[in-house]
């Protein structure tokens, strides 16, 4: 069986123990998750069991013919060919063995085998035949035969279309050159696959894909993710690297947390008796340190306390909560769009569309990418201008809006700490140390510079910054990009207690499971027409259970298209029609009436907050007009 082992392995980088008398093993049908928090080594632990760092001691074995492949976390391009043509590279294993193949054939057909009259045997055409017939079977296994029609597959299940298979891999951008990468390492097939963050760079289509390809997968494998429902159907057992130090977990992540959540309790526990017990030592050494007939109790002290192995918490364990600030009154109706209409050159990308946000709704915007949903998100944010019809705020409608670009507008010599320091509410200051560590701001991370963090770190800072705003509408674009496990928790707590609405785009599952109750799915047809809008009035199980129905012919709806003047007038309270109760006119009659009243109350809303603004301002002005009469 296929097999790479370590055993007793340690890396070093400088002074500090990255890896400390790991063994670990990986085989055919290994199915296993890397944990650790950032920092704590997962990527050496990698680059180790792929060959690329050799450890500093310690013995790595591999299985005579046992091929592994490794897929980094970013930094891969590829250039001068077509995207087929790339993936097919990938086939370089089952090109060699049909070279070999040839070369046995061309052998034996100058020398060919012994004849029905031969009695004698020659060994060496007989091994030949035997290599012959096991390089057959490796050739057959390898997909040598269906290299094509299996790469094909494998790029349309990430994500390309089969428009993009002759298009050269210069034109694609960093994440789909990430996406080629994988692509590449799948068709390879090998015995162990070693892959850092797969997830970062895909939509929620193609994850789920990759989901399925893993979970049928003979071979075995090592997985770095933050994605836990990604890791939680593909896994079956987690390594958890802490401190140097590897611990194997039995089962899905979640099981792994729950675990490990035990222990920590009890890991808590004596961490607290030690820190305890410490201090009452430091405070001995400080009273009769320069008492002269304490001095050896004081050295005998002292030496205790340098040779004590102390507990450490691990930083992805800790458990953070926060709240938003409350957020401001607002009216009933948040967003209502009618007629959008954005265009990019001659494409037509939202057309026609007709949208109701209601307070405390978390909609979700979902589809695969390129189908319009950041610009749909721009346009409701109002960061985006350009296009035709209305998008208007309701009453008392504070936004605050997120994505990757936000990052671009913080520049400057501040320090984080003190940037947050100046902006936090009063009673979020004591937090701000953990909140910072639970945005993976630790230590001397939090005195940085703006100027030097990576465009990562700056996304995480726009993010932090946000939360400590008061406002009523939070226009979210990835926000878990760049986040680990434990802080989209933090997060994803924080969101769920906001008093707001809240309009997002993620491609995490999980993190949409927690939190929608709404979905908005967008498809973009290959033919280039406009997207398809259709409105879920349901949380993200509700939305993949009606899929999964209507894939099997169970649930019939006539989908609500952006052709059609009509095309996604939504709102909560809307309901999908499996069997329409009114003929089309009167639809549009009824939809037409209630923007109407929708209008209405906006204005209605707007004159009851004016009116209760002059209330306040008129009582505000009460005292001096009473000390006037008087005098």
């Amino acid at each position: 069986m296929p097999f790479v082992q370590f055993s007793r392995v340690s890396v070093a980088f400088g002074d500090r123990d990255i890896l400390d008398n790991v063994s670990l093993n990986l085989a055919a049908g290994t199915k296993a998750a890397l944990a650790g928090a950032n920092g704590s080594g997962k990527t050496t632990l990698m680059k180790v069991l792929s060959g690329i760092i050799p450890p500093d001691s310690g013995d790595r074995a591999i299985q005579k013919g046992t091929r592994i492949s490794y897929l980094p976390q970013s930094g891969i391009a590829h250039s001068g060919l077509t995207l087929l043509e790339e993936a097919e590279k990938a086939f370089s294993y089952g090109a060699s063995l049909a070279a070999r193949l040839e070369e046995i054939g061309n052998t034996l057909a100058v020398n060919p085998p012994e004849t029905e009259n031969r009695t004698d045997t020659d060994p060496q055409t007989l091994r030949l035949l035997e290599e012959y017939h096991e390089i057959q079977t490796q050739l057959e296994d390898s997909g040598w035969y269906r290299r094509r029609m299996l790469a094909e597959q494998t790029l349309l299940g990430l994500g390309f279309l089969p428009s993009d298979f002759n298009r050269l891999t210069d034109e694609f951008s960093g994440g789909w050159q990430m996406r080629i990468a994988l692509a590449k390492i799948l068709l390879e097939h090998p015995d162990i696959l070693l892959l850092d963050e797969p997830t970062n760079y895909l939509d929620i289509e193609a994850r789920t894909w990759l989901e399925k390809w893993l979970r049928e997968f003979s071979g075995g494998f090592l997985i770095v993710s933050h994605d836990r429902y990604f890791l939680d159907i593909t896994v079956t057992e987690v390594f958890e690297l802490f401190n140097g130090e590897l611990k194997r977990y039995a089962g899905t992540y979640t099981k792994y947390e729950k675990t490990r959540e035990e222990e920590l309790k009890a890991l808590i526990k004596h961490y607290e008796e030690q820190q305890e017990e410490i201090a009452k030592t430091e405070i001995f050494i400080r009273r009769f340190r320069y008492k002269a007939t304490k001095a050896a109790a004081v050295q005998d002290r002292i030496k205790k306390l340098e040779k004590l192995e102390r507990i450490e918490i691990p930083e992805n364990l800790k458990k953070i909560h926060f709240s938003f600030p409350p957020a401001p009154h607002s009216g009933r109706i948040v967003i209502t769009a009618e007629h959008l209409t954005k265009k990019y050159g001659n494409r037509t990308v939202l057309n026609n569309l007709d949208l109701v946000i209601e307070k405390e709704e978390r909609l979700v915007v979902v589809g695969r990418n390129g189908a319009g949903k950041s610009t749909l998100l721009r346009v409701l944010s109002g960061t985006d201008a350009d296009f035709s019809g209305s998008v208007c705020y309701g009453a008392g409608v504070s936004l605050g809006y997120f994505s990757q670009e936000s990052a671009e507008e913080l520049n400057g010599d501040e320090r984080i700490i003190d940037l947050l320091e100046n902006e936090a509410p009063l009673e979020m200051i004591p937090k701000l140390r953990d909140m910072l560590g639970s945005f993976l701001f630790r230590g001397d991370d939090i005195y940085k510079p703006i100027s030097v963090l990576s465009g990562g770190e700056k996304s995480r800072l726009a993010l932090l910054r946000l939360l400590f705003k008061p406002i009523n509408l939070l226009i979210l674009d990835e926000p878990t990009n760049h986040l680990d496990l434990h802080s989209k928790d933090v997060l994803l707590s924080a969101l769920k207690s906001f008093g707001g609405t809240i309009v997002f785009v993620s491609h995490d599952r999980g993190f949409i499971e927690g939190l929608a109750s709404r979905v908005l799915e967008l498809t973009a047809p290959a033919d280039g027409s406009p997207t398809i809008v259709r409105n879920f009035p349901g949380d993200y199980k509700y939305y993949v259970e009606r899929l999964e129905r209507e894939a099997a012919g169970t649930f019939s709806e006539e989908i609500v298209s952006s052709e059609k003047k009509d095309t996604a007038q939504t709102s909560s309270g809307d309901a999908m029609i499996n069997e329409r109760p009114y003929s089309y006119e009167e639809e549009k009659r009824l939809k037409a009436e209630r923007r109407k009243l929708e209008k209405i109350e906006a204005n209605l809303l707007a004159e009851i907050a004016k009116a209760e603004e002059e209330k306040k301002n008129r009582k505000s002005a009460l005292p001096y007009l009473m000390y006037t009469v008087t005098v």
